[in-house]
């Protein structure tokens, strides 16, 4: 993959862990955040990418029907004769949940993942991502909960940022019968091979990223896991601009 050395404009990205959360309809429990995010470079069009869910059509009228209201009009890039131009001229593009490897796969085929990086770390063109959207923002899709059904030429992802997110974080119940392996032990598992810090994000939050900063929001903790080290718990609103460095 075609490496940038240095940001041109500053990086927007907002990376949601989910896009659904109980007692709420898609995408309406950080609907604040995502208006402000949007609205930041004024964005009035949305670019969507559908790839990780296999009917692209409805897919897109779920988040058109979503975003709509608030007052951004979308567009599926499966409609589009060529993607990458889609890209190129997107004032903004959102990137959807779904399954991780059917989402990296179909990037790659289409030519798109050099393509996004462009966009969004030279040009600074706003970046959303949802589940899988936000997975293959980071390094890799490594640290995915999802089941390998495709198989991309490769797990490294669009790296927006250089780290890992496991998306829909959830502890173990300690009081289980189950005696699986908990997710924290396949996180840690990670770390032994890739030594690269990996955050957890927990339904309901979200990194957001504007430049060299990068912010916890949501109304719960994150948790990080690191090399050979506890992981750490972060309340909302914490910063976590020490991630955006190459550890």
């Amino acid at each position: 993959m075609k490496a940038f050395s240095r940001m041109t404009a500053e990086r927007s990205l907002l990376l949601l862990s989910s896009s659904r959360v109980f007692g709420y309809g898609y995408l309406e429990h950080t609907k604040e955040d995502i208006i402000k995010f949007f609205n930041k470079k004024n964005v009035t069009k949305i670019l969507f990418v559908p790839y990780a869910l296999p009917n692209h059509d409805d897919y897109t009228n779920v988040v058109s029907n979503a975003l709509t209201p608030w007052g951004y009009a979308v567009e599926g890039i499966h409609t589009k004769a060529n993607p990458v131009e889609a890209v190129s001229s997107a004032q903004a593009i959102f990137v959807g949940g779904g399954n991780s490897f059917v989402l990296l796969k179909t990037l790659y085929e289409l030519n798109l993942v050099d393509a996004i990086r462009e966009q969004t770390l030279k040009k600074g063109i706003p970046y959303m991502g949802s589940s899988a959207g936000t997975n293959v923002a980071t390094r890799s899709i490594n640290t995915t909960n999802d089941m390998p059904v495709a198989h991309p030429p490769t797990f490294e992802a669009l790296n927006l940022v250089p780290f890992n997110i496991n998306p829909h974080y959830l502890e173990t119940d300690p009081n289980t019968e189950h005696k699986g392996e908990t997710r924290d032990q396949r996180l840690e598992e990670f770390l032994l091979y890739h030594k690269r810090p990996v955050l957890g994000l927990r339904e309901g939050t979200a990194v957001l990223v504007e430049g060299d900063k990068a912010t916890l929001i949501g109304d719960r903790n994150a948790k990080l896991f690191r090399p050979k080290l506890e992981p750490i718990e972060f309340e909302p609103q914490s910063d976590l601009s020490f991630l955006l460095h190459d550890l």
